[in-house]
């Protein structure tokens, strides 16, 4: 149970700051919701990981860890929205990259609770880039609605890609998903991706 904070003490200290998020695009509509996380790598591999992480957990960690991910980057989404700060966002994006992907390649088994904890901690990070995003001018609950729906997508993704694979190899595929995820996180960190 130790490693849990140890991975995420040492990830936190080697995450340089990084814009995670560019601001890139239109954030006025539902079909821009649906498409900014598709389009972001950091997005992509976390919300995976949470997915393949909830499927290799099983049990009610299967639903509830998606869950707690979409209902806590609402919140987070809802904070950005009303312009309410939040520290270390991009860092913490960044970190979650990286951490999950820990989590995933080394199969941690946490109790449920700690698990949500981790995930919504996250989440909240995730939500409030994405609706800090939201210009001003307009209504960002179609947005926000359209980012959920992506979020909650990919998730499904994870999941079914862990269940399917987990009949053929289960080890080494936690292993080549964290290990992928881990990746992307420190390109991400170091400006190589």
């Amino acid at each position: 149970m130790r490693l849990i904070p140890t991975c995420i003490a040492l990830t936190a200290a080697f995450v340089m700051p990084a814009s995670a998020h560019s601001g890139i695009g239109s954030a006025a509509s539902f079909a821009a919701g649906v498409a900014h996380p598709l389009g972001g790598l950091d997005h992509i591999a976390a919300m995976v990981a949470v997915g393949v992480w909830a499927a290799v957990k099983g049990n009610r960690a299967l639903w509830a860890w998606p869950l707690t991910f979409v209902a806590v980057m609402l919140i987070g989404g809802v904070l950005g929205l009303v312009q309410i700060a939040l520290p270390f966002v991009e860092p913490g994006i960044l970190a979650s990259v990286v951490v999950l992907g820990l989590m995933v390649g080394l199969a941690v088994n946490p109790p449920l609770w700690v698990g949500a904890a981790i995930i919504g901690l996250f989440a909240l990070l995730h939500g409030h880039a994405h609706g800090a995003e939201v210009a001003h001018t307009v209504n960002g609950l179609e947005y926000v609605a359209g980012f959920a729906l992506a979020t909650a997508t990919l998730h499904a993704g994870g999941i079914g890609l862990a269940l399917t694979l987990q009949r053929l190899a289960p080890g080494p595929v936690n292993r080549l998903v964290g290990a992928t995820c881990m990746a992307v996180g420190l390109g991400l960190c170091t400006g190589v991706l």
